[in-house]
């Protein structure tokens, strides 16, 4: 990967794939967040590589953007309409690996997405203390995102 997107970017592409609820938005950032970690960097001591600059908060839901959160927010529960892709050419590491995240999450809807990362542990680590309901501003450390997902390759 030669440069950092801007999460505009990402948003865009996946909105050029299908509509989806702000949630489910969310979601697949944080998936391709995630994985764009384990394959763009080679160790848990250099993660300089990152799909997109942005802090994960391990909110209620699941892991979110703020900023994300507060431009989508007036659609509450309902699906962002499918846009054209303003992203223009990716590079073809990131078409493959945003690709790969639609295949693996992409038929799951918000609410499936917010129980899967609930099962996971850093969202786990990063609630740690905290009742189910309580709000959260503490960001997911990307050390722990890595090394979580890198061990879901070597399983």
């Amino acid at each position: 990967m030669d440069e950092i997107m801007k999460i505009k970017d990402v948003e865009n592409w996946f909105l050029s794939k299908q509509e989806m609820s702000p949630k489910k938005l969310q979601k697949m950032l944080y998936y391709a967040y995630s994985w764009g970690l384990v394959f763009f960097n080679e160790s848990v001591d250099s993660l300089k590589n990152t799909l997109f600059n942005a802090d994960f908060e391990a909110w209620v839901h699941g892991p979110v953007i703020r900023d994300v959160y507060f431009e989508f927010s007036p659609y509450k529960y309902n699906n962002i309409e499918m846009r054209p892709n303003t992203a223009g050419v990716l590079p073809d590491d990131v078409e493959d690996l945003l690709n790969q995240v639609l295949g693996a999450y992409g038929d799951f809807n918000g609410n499936e997405l917010e129980s899967i990362t609930h099962s996971e542990l850093p969202w786990i680590e990063a609630r740690k203390g905290l009742r189910p309901m309580d709000s959260s501003s503490v960001v997911i450390k990307t050390e722990s995102i890595f090394e979580y997902y890198t061990g879901l390759l070597n399983k």
